[in-house]
């Protein structure tokens, strides 16, 4: 399956412009939208899950070089992308007082499961896969957040979606909990386009093949992650600085990002050659990336790369 987002822009009443003429391609697999909050990624996940429409643009469902009528029309045929669709929103409600094998049966039920014997096995087969099934039994409102996203994933699940969005998962997870729901989303994305909008690079870094990142509802940057990363080798530099000396070298230099480390700042700056003999070399990650872009410092190695993951 293929997700073809074309030239899609959102106004909302009150003036803001949430997405700006958006271009994506989203193969299968687990593919990352990064950016900060109030940049615009639950708006293009609420327009792809059918939850509002775009002003302009269009949104394409279907295989790569699908004749027309078979891909779906994300935009104007709902139900058609509803009954391959699996949602995951950044919040969601549950009865506390229900066990989660009753709700999700509940759920299956609506999802058109009717045969009780097939339900069950169904039920059985995702509260496994999302390693709920020792504590199927047990009330919801028991459950820790980690679990609760895990049982809204299963949810997500039922019908064998082939288009599954997931919205800020891991935020306010603890470090064992994001482990596991980052390993589910992992199996799930062998089988299905997953998109993932987040604003924890880690998350992406992870997870995804490809990603995007978007900020005030412009996509600035398409690439895979790991060409991205290398289209940065050469360009980032670092140094450790005292605290009364960050301002300084934010005068003098192009700060991608700061971090404290043992009490002093280190500084991670973007330069084509070394900015000076007091900075070292520093191999790029992902969150370089990330915030070189936010900051307008990906110049043309990173364009490089997204032009190559677009190729």
């Amino acid at each position: 399956m293929h997700l073809a987002i074309r030239d899609v822009s959102k106004t909302y009443s009150n003036g803001v412009r949430a997405l700006r003429s958006v271009n994506l391609d989203i193969p299968r697999g687990m593919y990352g939208l990064l950016g900060p909050n109030g940049a615009g990624k639950s708006t293009l996940m609420r327009t792809i899950a059918t939850l509002q429409e775009p002003d302009t643009g269009s949104i394409t469902l279907g295989h790569p070089g699908s004749a027309p009528g078979q891909a779906i029309d994300v935009v104007r045929e709902k139900d058609r992308v509803r009954r391959t669709l699996g949602y995951l929103p950044q919040e969601f409600g549950v009865y506390p007082s229900v066990s989660a094998e009753r709700l999700l049966d509940h759920f299956a039920v609506l999802e058109g499961f009717t045969d009780r014997g097939e339900r069950r096995r169904v039920v059985e087969a995702l509260l496994r896969q999302a390693n709920l099934w020792d504590v199927r039994r047990e009330r919801l409102g028991g459950y820790s957040g980690g679990m609760r996203q895990r049982f809204g994933i299963a949810v997500a699940l039922l019908g064998g979606p082939s288009l599954i969005i997931v919205d800020e998962p891991t935020a306010g997870l603890d470090p064992a909990e994001r482990v596991r729901f980052l390993n589910l989303l992992s199996e799930i994305g062998e089988q299905a386009v997953v998109i993932l909008s987040t604003h924890i690079v880690e998350d992406v870094a992870e997870l995804c093949s490809r990603m995007a990142i978007i900020d005030k509802g412009e996509i600035l940057l398409e690439a895979e992650p790991l060409a991205a990363i290398g289209a940065l080798r050469g360009r980032v530099w670092k140094r450790l600085v005292a605290r009364g000396a960050l301002a300084d070298v934010e005068r003098r230099h192009r700060v991608i990002c700061t971090k404290l480390l043992g009490g002093r700042t280190l500084v991670h700056v973007y330069a084509e050659s070394s900015p000076g003999p007091e900075f070292d070399a520093a191999e790029p990650d992902l969150e370089d990336v990330y915030f070189s872009v936010m900051a307008g410092h990906h110049g043309a190695g990173t364009e490089a790369a997204a032009n190559g993951a677009a190729s």
